[in-house]
């Protein structure tokens, strides 16, 4: 007797379960679960940290020691004696320690002068061309991260290599052709719910996916073999199924873990969630979040900017500190890469309000256990300006390549369209 996909779960699960299916097995699980079998989950993974409204490159690496940056900012400047000294002109903003511990260990390195030509100094203008990597198409309907989600998406099909992790609409980086890439605010959100039926709650889904004999109807063939469409059917659930308990036992364990260590902020929020869906290990390759955006006191400093500045600095210091040393415990260092970014950096000189306006170029951070610490590239110069911002000389999408080439592992052509040389920032 043949049964249709239809049948088969009203057999398997009963009706009440099968209107159930839809909103019970997460996009995450659900999408996953059609990887193919052979899909190695052990591969690299990818950590995007957009810094929004535009970073003060110039108080966040400091050239504690050069008379003009002195004499630019008399409200503003960082004294020696307060920055965390990386060499003998340059040293990290004061709330900052967790970055220079970072840095000590070998952990962090530093992109300096990082831009491209011509660029936006408006904010939305500048975040597209950094989201898209295309800044001469201006119509471009795709992000550079959305892109590389596709071509993931091509080579294990079925899976979901990306995922956008925060609680403010999914920025445009991520926008795909053809995969679908989901936004989580919290790893509950994907645990396996329970799913109606009598007595033991996962029943149905064991049912589904076929891994207890005892819960399957009588009726049913032993094997789908002769029956393709139950049989994708069932590997499929199989696969959400485990998955499921995946998560489930990570968000089970993390209450009893060092992890509680990180502190108490939204972007630690973030990176725990992160941790939590790496140590799963369900096949997403790229993760994206934000500091700064919706709402929450950002880098956008054109007034007070001290006090405020020093705050996210703190925040994006300590929460990447505390992912890093999460990792770290769970011997998954090494197959981590975060990166920082924003649009723009800021002014040289600070304006009459004790703030910064818009600028070009600024640093870049890179952490995780094969980065090459360090600092890359020369500090932009502080008296050859472009409207009284510094200017770049390392275009933002060589670091792009070089994730996309030495990290991620595929031709970076295919995102960015032509050719950009990677930086030697990454160990073997």
């Amino acid at each position: 007797m043949s049964h249709t996909r239809r049948d088969f779960l009203k057999t398997t699960l009963g009706a009440s379960a099968l209107w159930s299916l839809g909103p019970a097995v997460p996009a995450l699980l659900s999408r996953s679960a059609l990887a193919a079998p052979e899909q190695d989950l052990r591969d690299t993974a990818l950590v995007l940290v957009q810094l929004s409204g535009g970073n003060d490159g110039l108080n966040t690496v400091v050239p504690y020691d050069d008379p003009t940056y002195a004499k630019s900012r008399p409200t503003l400047r960082m004294p020696a004696g307060e920055v965390h000294k990386i060499d003998a002109g340059l040293g990290f903003h004061p709330r900052m320690e967790a970055f220079m511990r970072l840095y000590k260990e070998g952990h962090l390195g530093i992109v300096q002068g990082v831009g491209y030509p011509k660029s936006s100094r408006d904010h939305n203008g500048a975040m597209r061309d950094w989201h898209t990597a295309r800044p001469e198409e201006p119509n471009c309907q795709t992000g550079w991260l959305g892109r590389a989600v596709d071509h993931l998406s091509e080579q294990s099909a079925g899976s979901v290599p990306g995922v956008f992790v925060g609680p403010i609409a999914q920025p445009f980086g991520m926008n795909a052709e053809k995969a679908m890439v989901p936004s989580v605010q919290s790893i509950q959100q994907y645990r396996l719910q329970a799913m109606p039926g009598p007595g033991d709650a996962e029943a149905p889904w064991r049912r589904l996916a076929g891994t207890d004999r005892r819960l399957v109807p009588a009726e049913l063939p032993r094997s789908a073999g002769d029956n393709p469409l139950m049989e994708h059917l069932q590997q499929s659930a199989a696969a959400a199924y485990a998955a499921g308990k995946k998560i489930e036992a990570v968000a089970r364990a993390q209450a009893f873990t060092a992890g509680d260590a990180y502190p108490d902020s939204l972007l630690a929020g973030q990176l725990r969630t992160v941790a939590q869906l790496i140590r799963a290990d369900v096949g997403i390759r790229i993760y994206f979040t934000e500091l700064g955006g919706g709402g929450i006191g950002g880098f956008d400093n054109h007034a007070n900017q001290r006090g405020n500045h020093g705050a996210v600095l703190h925040q994006l210091s300590e929460s990447v500190a505390a992912f890093m040393d999460d990792l770290e415990r769970n011997k998954l260092l090494d197959r981590v890469l975060l990166m920082t970014f924003s649009e723009f950096g800021r002014t040289v000189a600070e304006n009459g309000r004790r703030g910064t306006d818009h600028g070009a170029a600024a640093p870049l951070f890179l952490a995780g256990g094969k980065v090459k610490a360090g600092l890359v590239g020369e500090h932009p110069s502080l008296t050859d300006l472009e409207g009284d911002a510094q200017k770049p000389h390392t275009d933002f999408r060589r670091v792009y390549a070089t994730v996309l080439d030495r990290w991620l592992g595929f031709d970076s052509r295919i995102v960015l369209g032509e050719k950009h040389e990677p930086l030697d920032v990454l160990g073997a």
